[in-house]
């Protein structure tokens, strides 16, 4: 299967110059013409690597970064006609993997891309998805519909918990002891607490995942079963 490269550059010759080269060495090369929609192509495609300018339209390219670094690990090249060595370092801060300078070459660009995805081989991402939600239990990140949710560290722990164990019903000393190996302070009772701020945030159009089963404990109950 071919390997999927997303450029996001708004200067539609060097877009198509850079798709072209990829293209050449065996990429399935697909443009986004500015930042949002960059991101919208980024999450829909779910590319092995964006090639991504730092001057774009309405969404920047570091904010651009910044968001996908958030959801994900993608390998991210970041273009730019600034030689500034500041320019290069904001970039590198956002999260980008690389960065080459305008104008380049494109078989550099190709190299660097190569270089880059040997990089990021050997990091395997383990995520878990169950109907709209989304866990990357290698990053910590989660999203609903496409969209990032922000949970603590103890909320994303209990929400892997419940999504490696669909439609069945845990005890709250099972939750305690699958959640938090023995690192849980307070009664089992204290753990209804932090279910319900979980229920809070992954709540969507009503529908609410974790479900209380009286006198037993909770369910977390997909669709997808």
């Amino acid at each position: 299967m071919d390997r999927t490269v997303l450029i996001v550059e708004d200067d539609p010759r060097i877009a198509r110059w850079v798709q072209v080269y990829f293209e050449r060495a065996g990429f399935a090369a697909e443009i986004a013409q500015d930042g949002a929609a960059g991101l919208a192509s980024a999450r829909e495609l779910s590319p092995d690597l964006i090639i991504l300018d730092l001057m774009l339209p309405l969404i920047d390219g570091v904010e651009v970064c910044r968001t996908l670094r958030r959801e994900s690990d993608v390998p991210i090249i970041m273009l730019t006609a600034r030689e500034a060595h500041t320019e290069r370092v904001i970039g590198l801060d956002s999260g980008a993997d690389d960065y080459v300078v305008k104008p380049f070459d494109p078989g550099e660009l190709i190299a660097r891309a190569e270089a880059v995805l040997r990089r990021v081989k050997g990091r395997v991402q383990h995520v878990l998805t169950h109907g709209d939600i989304a866990l990357n239990e290698t990053t910590g990140s989660v999203t609903i519909n496409g969209e990032p949710v922000s949970l603590s560290r103890r909320q994303i722990s209990l929400l892997s918990t419940f999504m490696r164990h669909p439609n069945q019903v845990l005890t709250r000393e099972q939750i305690i002891e699958l959640t938090f190996d023995h690192g849980f302070q307070g009664f089992d009772r204290a753990i209804d607490s932090q279910i319900t701020r979980l229920r809070k945030q992954i709540a969507r159009d009503g529908r609410q995942p974790i479900q209380t089963v009286y006198g037993a404990g909770y369910k977390f109950v997909i669709e997808d079963a």
